[in-house]
């Protein structure tokens, strides 16, 4: 029963600290923007323009383009 006496003060604190971290998260903007980091790797643009293959890996020279 004596437990009780430290369960409960505990648990209010942890209550209080989980709220401050909330209301701290929330004031400093983390929860802004939610949708756009997940669909940001979707996104295959890596800021070149089409056409541009520079530092592109060689490709692969299929059996016809060695016959020419």
């Amino acid at each position: 029963m004596n437990i009780i006496y430290v369960l409960i003060p505990l648990s209010v604190i942890l209550m209080v600290l989980a709220l401050a971290f909330f209301f701290w998260a929330v004031r400093n903007d983390q929860f802004d923007d939610l949708d756009t980091p997940a669909l940001d790797i979707l996104d295959d643009d890596d800021g070149r323009p089409p056409g541009d293959e520079e530092d592109s890996p060689p490709r692969h020279r299929g059996h016809r383009d060695e016959e020419n």
